[in-house]
């Protein structure tokens, strides 16, 4: 008995002296103590819960090393690794979490359209059922600050810069031809259908070190990762027709579309200002093949298009008008690649190819051009902490390009070049707290044909001033190479330079969004010539330049007013610039000093209706005068136009719809022509730029046939 008696004490005498104590504090950066945060040693069920003095106290029976981990909502999870003994009136600092959903965001410059984005001002579907877009995501942009509504273009002008001064890249590779082939006065679209795009990134000034060659912006456009079903989609429109289907097996999934558009039925309704011999005609396809394996995502992309038009285009100095023809064949492959290497590693790499020819009949001239060019892309990421995450890659482009111009009576001119250019970039994110974060990056690029290397720093700065607001800062340097239409005759300049320095506000709180953006750009080395337009006798040199400087404001808010969303853009532009053949410094004609959109999307559930309005608005634009002895001394009138569209639910999968764009008919004027050569009065005849027709519209009938029978094509709309 006595001996049992014995063991039991020693037993318990044993386990007292076995059990150690921990004991410590929890608090934040700022020593405010922490409660609530959990505390507890890996693999075991010993642990406690602060008190609200940030408190916790413990005991275990483990022994030796042991791993003790602390854990808290918006702050990154503490991990201590050493002997129990030694755990004691231990302080604990918990580091906030700067991947939650109230840290800060680097965002100058950027507008965001994804639903994953913390910073998004748009979701996919507002890119494509913006009253007046017609379905075209540039269409919808062109709502946003910072952009120019230059409807007789169509492409992207913005802040100051022309549109050739913003590039398009899908899944990160570049498209080299993103807009149909057009000519002057007639607006384009772009290439490609909304719906196979996820999200987008439209830069307005101070983008990252991955992308070069853009004075002014870049849009990027990611296609949808993963289909989520089955389902096939047909489109029937007063002026053409599609459909699509997606089919998934395994790890594998196809979406196929194609469009048929034809502006004959149309152009015969509505006044035409041109005389159309054969209207707008276009065939286009499109294929997106997705494999998923184990560690990445591979994407196939590839497009095929063909469109061709003639008309008689009126000429203030051609009494007869002058016969234009275009026909463009273009083809568009994108592969690109995305996954983990493992140890925080990750990789994104690609290329993509475009071929693209033009046959162009203008009066006795024969033009035909065709191009090729590749872009070749690696970057690789590597995650340090959730603090610190770097970026580097390089890209190889190539680019050949040649023309032959056949004249009646005159001898095939025939213009070539070949122009590659090798990039590398670095790219550092530092979250220093979820309040304080910063983007550094250096870009350096070396250009063969012309025989230069540039390199160029961006950063930006953010800081969180509380948790619905936070200010952003960017500064850059960008270059971009002389376009097409220089190189074929000069291959000796040097590239433009631009410089942009941002600073923004944003507020987002409870489906409100305030965004206020303020920007200056200078340019430097910009090309001049001493013709009206580029030709062989041309004289070129670098001696151009310029500046832009403005505010960009908007408003958005889906949550005041019941089944209403809505959004306000304003931007003022101040720029002038000494380019082309200017004689002087002056403010371009595409760009006007005010700018106003105001779109409205109202969903009514008794009617199964969407009703959506745009109206936009835009200062009078500068023209040259030659009656004047100022150069660029007039303006415009002011542009106004309001647009209109309805889809109606006839069931949950078919939809029918209605737009018409300037409902109000506003007369608009965008620029205007003057004569070569004076009247007998001393004074040059004008005729006025205007839009090919006031108003454009569209009815269609858009049926999905899918797994779910839910799935609709609002979001091609």
């Amino acid at each position: 008995m006595r001996s049992i008696l014995t063991l039991i004490f020693l037993s318990v005498l044993f386990s007292t002296h076995a059990q150690t104590d921990i004991t410590g504090t929890v608090t934040d950066p700022s020593g405010i103590p922490i409660q609530g945060a959990n505390i507890y040693l890996e693999g075991t069920y010993d642990g406690a819960s602060s008190d609200e003095n940030g408190s916790f106290s413990f005991t275990s029976s483990e022994t030796g090393q042991q791993n003790l981990v602390v854990s808290f909502l918006s702050f990154e999870t503490y991990s201590l690794i050493q002997d129990v003994t030694s755990m004691t009136d231990l302080k604990i600092v918990l580091k906030e979490d700067v991947n939650s959903l109230d840290s800060v965001v680097l965002n100058a410059g950027t507008f965001s359209a994804g639903d994953n984005s913390k910073a998004s001002v748009l979701t996919p579907l507002d890119i494509v059922t913006t009253a007046g877009a017609d379905g075209d995501f540039i269409g919808a942009l062109q709502t946003l600050p910072g952009t120019s509504n230059n409807e007789e273009d169509g492409r992207l002008f913005v802040r100051g810069g022309d549109a050739n001064e913003t590039n398009i890249y899908i899944d990160g590779l570049r498209v080299f031809q993103p807009f149909a082939a057009t000519t002057n006065n007639l607006p384009t679209r772009g290439r490609f259908s909304s719906f196979l795009f996820k999200g987008t990134n439209f830069s307005t000034g101070g983008y990252s070190a991955e992308y070069g060659d853009a004075l002014s912006s870049v849009l990027q456009l990611n296609t949808i990762d993963e289909p989520d079903q089955e389902k096939t989609e047909l489109q029937f429109i007063n002026v053409g027709l599609g459909g699509g289907n997606t089919q998934k097996w395994g790890k594998n999934s196809l979406s196929l579309n194609a469009f048929y558009l034809n502006l004959k039925p149309y152009q015969e309704i509505i006044s035409q200002r041109v005389e159309w011999i054969k209207p707008y005609e276009s065939l286009s396809g499109e294929a997106v093949y997705r494999h998923k394996f184990n560690n990445g995502l591979l994407k196939v992309y590839g497009g095929l298009s063909y469109s061709n038009f003639e008309f008689i285009q009126e000429d203030i100095n051609v009494p007869e008008g002058v016969n234009f023809g275009l026909k463009n064949r273009n083809l568009y492959v994108n592969t690109s690649y995305k996954g983990t290497l493992g140890n925080d590693w990750s990789i994104a790499s690609g290329i993509s190819y475009a071929n693209d020819y033009n046959n162009i009949d203008i009066i006795n001239t024969d033009v035909n051009d065709r191009e090729n060019s590749f872009h070749l892309k690696l970057k690789l990421r590597k995650r340090f902490s959730n603090r610190v995450k770097l970026n580097f890659g390089a890209e190889q482009f190539i680019n050949t390009f040649s023309e032959d111009v056949e004249v009646s009576d005159v001898d095939t001119i025939k213009t070539n070049y070949d122009n590659n250019s090798t990039a590398v970039f670095t790219e550092a994110n530092v979250f220093f707290s979820k309040k304080l974060a910063m983007q550094v990056g250096l870009r350096g690029v070396h250009n063969s044909l012309l025989d230069y290397t540039k390199v160029s720093p961006r950063v930006s700065l953010a800081y969180k001033t509380s948790s619905k607001s936070q200010i952003s800062l960017a500064y850059g340097d960008f270059y971009q190479a002389p376009q097409q239409n220089v190189l074929k005759f000069n291959s000796t300049l040097d590239p433009e330079k631009s410089s942009h320095y941002i600073l923004n506000y944003l507020y987002q709180n409870n489906g409100r969004t305030f965004r206020a953006e303020g920007y200056y750009k200078s340019y430097e080395s910009l090309i001049k010539f001493d013709t009206e337009i580029p030709e062989f006798d041309s004289v070129f040199n670098n001696n151009g330049d310029g500046y832009a400087t403005g505010i960009d404001i908007f408003w958005r808010d889906n949550k005041s007013i019941k089944n209403l969303e809505y959004w306000i853009s304003y931007s003022y532009l101040n720029t002038e610039r000494d380019y082309r053949n200017y004689p002087n410094r002056a403010t371009p004609n595409f760009a006007a000093e005010h700018n106003l959109s105001l779109v409205t999307k109202y969903w009514i559930r008794d009617w199964k209706s969407l009703l959506s309005t745009t109206y936009n608005f835009g200062s009078g634009r500068p023209y040259n005068d030659p009656n004047e002895s100022v150069f660029q001394n007039q303006k415009t009138r002011t542009f106004n136009s309001l647009n209109f569209s309805w889809a109606y639910l006839i069931s949950q999968q078919k939809i029918l719809y209605f737009s018409v764009s300037n409902v109000l008919g506003f007369d608009n004027v965008f620029n205007y022509q003057y004569a070569n050569t004076p009247d007998v009065s001393g004074n040059f005849a004008r005729r006025p730029i205007r839009p090919n027709a006031d108003r454009f519209f569209i009815v269609g009938f858009f049926w999905t046939i899918s797994d779910d029978k839910k799935d609709n094509q609002l979001d091609n709309l």
